[in-house]
């Protein structure tokens, strides 16, 4: 119970500070998606802008990605430090509690800071991120999840065991190819005997490849003003070279592995390739 409370109290805390982060921001746009139709006076556009109110939010669509966008691009050009504060909690808020929507914060990283400043901050946000996620589970959470996943954490277990020897390559190689979603290798880490700096480091390259793909991508979409855009060949050959450039390492990691580490028995996900588990 008390690594309970313990844990209550810290995400109580984490979620009120960036609520209050949220909550206060700059003056801004008063009205963002905006059409002037025709037939309307200026202070009929007036009243329109004055009454409706945007709210930030995770976005959960391109959409809305779209707009959140556009709408912290104002405030970048009007409170730079305030928007990367804004951006940088959200991000390891949002890592640390193991919570999805990493893709679209890795976009909306490209779309505000382009994509090679917009890389870097995604690949350091989701190392700070996941370290602190291992700590958690390492300070709180070690019994439960041992409770709750008996079975993956055991066959993880083995797999690291059979591959002390390569550990690095190992871990670079879960991520390069999930065989368990990244959220579980985080909080398994400390019950796995990881050692937090090679958790630290395989994250930070082996994550490389999949910020790379979404950080470009949202730096894409942020100039794309429709889907004609979308299907132009200068579109279309940065989407290919860009998938080339992920695939490279991934394809390194993969022949090092099918040489150095033992990977019988793992399948996407975790899932086991033995007999009995099918």
């Amino acid at each position: 119970m008390r690594s309970i409370s313990g844990l209550l109290v810290v995400v109580s805390s984490a979620t009120l500070y960036l609520y209050l982060l949220s909550s206060y921001l700059p003056p801004g746009p008063r009205h963002f998606r905006h059409e002037n139709e025709g037939g309307k006076s200026d202070e009929n556009i007036d009243s329109d802008l004055s009454v409706e109110e945007y709210s930030l939010r995770f976005p959960s669509d391109l959409e809305e990605l779209r707009e959140l966008a556009d709408l912290l691009q104002f405030y970048k050009r009007e409170h730079t430090g305030y928007v990367l504060l804004l951006f940088c909690s959200a991000y390891i808020y949002k890592q640390s509690f193991a919570i999805p929507g990493s893709s679209f914060l890795n976009m909306l990283a490209g779309a505000l800071f382009g994509p090679w400043l917009g890389l870097l901050l995604a690949c350091v946000l989701t190392t700070v991120g996941s370290t602190f996620c291992y700590l958690l589970s390492e300070v709180f959470g070690k019994s439960y999840i041992i409770r709750l996943f008996p079975d993956k954490v055991s066959m993880l277990q083995g797999k690291v065991e059979e591959n002390r020897s390569s550990l690095f390559f190992f871990l670079l190689f879960l991520r390069f190819f999930p065989m368990t979603p990244n959220w579980f290798l985080n909080v398994t880490a400390p019950i796995l005997n990881i050692p937090i700096t090679l958790f630290f480091l395989s994250i930070f390259i082996g994550l490389i490849p999949y910020n790379f793909i979404c950080v470009r991508t949202g730096s894409i979409l942020s100039e794309i003003s429709s889907l004609d855009d979308i299907f132009s060949w200068g579109t279309l050959l940065q989407l290919l070279a860009i998938a080339c450039a992920a695939l490279l390492p991934g394809a390194l990691i993969r022949r090092y592995s099918n040489a150095h580490l033992k990977l019988d028995g793992l399948a996407q996900n975790g899932h086991s390739l033995d007999k009995k588990t099918r």
